[in-house]
């Protein structure tokens, strides 16, 4: 059987659930999907958090692309020297060598 085999009740507490219809008893009132939505809180679930969904960051990694980031913390002059040597395409090789 799937949920839409299910018939909403009250019973006589006043609680509502969905059960098939051989569960249905004399004691309990059956209701609409709707009311049963409103009064189980599935209606302000759904609108609220919605049904899953795409999240940022799931899934598989890029093969190519930017995969790490990298943060180094630099003095003010360090930063000044990183700016110029980007500006100026400085071979940051030739300068290791000597």
């Amino acid at each position: 059987m799937t949920n839409k085999d299910l018939i909403y009740i009250r019973d006589q507490d006043g609680y509502v659930k969905g059960i098939y219809p051989e569960e249905m008893k004399p004691e309990y009132t059956q209701i609409t999907r709707e009311e049963w939505e409103n009064e189980s809180g599935e209606k302000y679930y759904k609108e609220t958090y919605g049904r899953g969904g795409r999240r940022a960051g799931a899934g598989r990694k890029p093969k190519n692309g930017v995969i790490l980031k990298f943060q180094i913390r630099v003095s003010e002059k360090e930063k000044e020297f990183i700016d110029y040597a980007r500006a100026h395409n400085i071979n940051y090789d030739d300068l290791m060598q000597g």
